[in-house]
């Protein structure tokens, strides 16, 4: 395990324990999640290392990088992905509707981009799960980059994503800064990320399925996520709810609960997170911010 000894947001070092969570994917390990006493930033600490993060990817369970359909969770989740998919691709038509580049960041097996480049994008991805982005290859019949930092050295998007990646960087800052230089001065930088100040992050406690440790490196709230990228010169143009998060997560957190799933219970959980959100602060489970150069 690797120590961070400053917080990534403020670059302080004074740390208190926010939660235990278990590994319930892979590991089955428990990780601290500590809080900046400083900034309020919240972090997986300590972490596996970046040549070593790779272990916890590896389960039949972790869909977003296998595609399997196997067990209802999956099944549902395939489901919910071909209506999100649209919205993604609403979203990047309304912000860019000339269509130029984008840069899927953490793409996983690729179907965002498989939808985009139908839909007349010219679309790149990069992907470090060698399985996963092998499946997008596939899909995709384009070469998928492994690293983000030595990737498209001199070259600049339109529109770049990353969906649910963020929380998953180990070299932060110096990543924002290099969205930062590939993103076009008339670009979109598009972050979704899980949000521990949520409704149902509160209700499931250490078991929201959320925290994710320790693949989820870092647990951002809105107010860390933009003191983060306005400290690189990016300013936060909107936010909006991804509200079908609220009833995944929680699925997967009544797992966590009692080792088997509670349907009623989670819907009825998602239901409350989102109708909360919509009165506290747009708080809901998941969120999408959407920034622009300065």
């Amino acid at each position: 395990m690797e120590k961070i000894s400053t917080c990534p947001i403020c670059q302080q070092n004074s740390f208190s324990t926010f939660l235990n969570v278990q590994d319930y994917t892979v590991s089955q390990k428990t990780f601290d999640i500590v809080n900046c006493n400083s900034c309020g930033f919240k972090f997986t600490n300590p972490r596996p290392p970046i040549d070593k993060i790779g272990a916890y990817y590896k389960a039949e369970s972790y869909i977003s990088h296998t595609n399997t359909s196997k067990g209802l969770i999956a099944k549902i989740y395939h489901s919910v992905r071909k209506y999100t998919l649209k919205g993604k691709l609403e979203l990047v038509n309304n912000l860019f509707p000339s269509k130029g580049k984008l840069l899927d960041v953490g793409c996983g097996t690729g179907m965002f981009l498989n939808v985009c480049k139908e839909n007349g994008w010219k679309v790149f991805g990069i992907e470090p799960d060698d399985d996963a982005r092998a499946i997008a290859e596939q899909i995709n019949q384009s070469t998928i980059k492994n690293d983000v930092l030595s990737s498209f050295p001199n070259e600049q998007f339109n529109i770049i994503s990353l969906w649910h990646v963020l929380e998953h960087v180990h070299q932060l800052n110096e990543t924002i800064d290099w969205l930062y230089e590939r993103l076009s001065n008339d670009g979109w930088l598009i972050i979704a990320v899980p949000n521990h100040e949520s409704e149902d992050a509160a209700i499931y406690g250490n078991k929201w399925a959320a925290y994710d440790v320790p693949r989820h490196l870092y647990h951002f709230s809105q107010k860390t996520i933009k003191q983060l990228f306005e400290q690189h010169n990016f300013r936060l143009e909107k936010t909006l709810p991804m509200k079908f998060d609220s009833f995944y997560v929680s699925m997967l957190s009544t797992k966590y609960q009692t080792g088997k799933i509670n349907y009623l219970k989670a819907f009825v959980d998602g239901l409350k997170s989102n109708f909360k959100a919509e009165s506290n602060q747009q708080n809901y489970s998941s969120l999408i911010y959407i920034f622009k150069k300065n």
